[in-house]
């Protein structure tokens, strides 16, 4: 039985917070497709988690950046955050599994760990791409995830939300069995 079918990756032409609504609606439409009940958002204030909340019927699980970036970036919002928790989404802070931790701290130093090499990998590909797989690899190790079923994970470049995909996700000490499953939106 051939269950192969054909599938659009939604492009946009700039990166950035402006193409939120659209990755968010095309998230939870393919999510509903394919009977996907659990999303990893990347957030760093809490408000693109609450806009996948508020359009998901499903877990979400929002990952904040790690508290050793609130300074140079920006911490939760403490209203925001308790709006997530109202609607039981998860809240999660932790260290960058791919750009953090004591890797992140040694590259400082000028030396290139393999989590690095990876990350920039995924750079290649797009940013929120690099931050989908290191979010969904954190709500992973965390024991946020079903690891039997497929995830949508969602992230972004410069805030809100320009990437989203279709996951079968792993632990980061069985990174290589993390699945990109399909890639339903990309900044161009």
């Amino acid at each position: 039985m051939d269950r192969s079918e054909k599938l659009q990756t939604m492009t946009f032409a700039v990166p950035g917070p402006s193409n939120t609504h659209a990755t968010l609606d095309l998230a939870v439409e393919r999510a509903g497709a394919l009977g996907i009940e659990q999303m990893v958002v990347a957030t760093s204030t809490g408000k693109t988690a609450l806009e996948a909340a508020e359009r998901f019927d499903g877990r979400v699980i929002a990952v904040t950046l790690s508290a050793g970036h609130w300074e140079r970036y920006c911490p939760p919002e403490p209203e925001t955050i308790a709006q997530l928790q109202t609607r039981g989404v998860r809240v999660l802070t932790g260290t960058h599994t791919l750009l953090g931790g004591i890797d992140g701290g040694l590259s400082s130093l000028g030396g290139v760990s393999a989590a690095e090499i990876i990350a920039r990998t995924y750079y290649t590909i797009s940013q929120g791409t690099k931050v989908a797989v290191e979010c969904a690899l954190m709500a992973a190790d965390a024991g946020e995830l079903n690891m039997d079923l497929e995830a949508i994970s969602i992230a972004g470049t410069g805030g809100g939300a320009d990437t989203a995909l279709v996951i079968q996700p792993a632990f980061s000490n069985t990174f290589f069995d993390l699945r990109i499953r399909e890639i339903l939106a990309m900044p161009r």
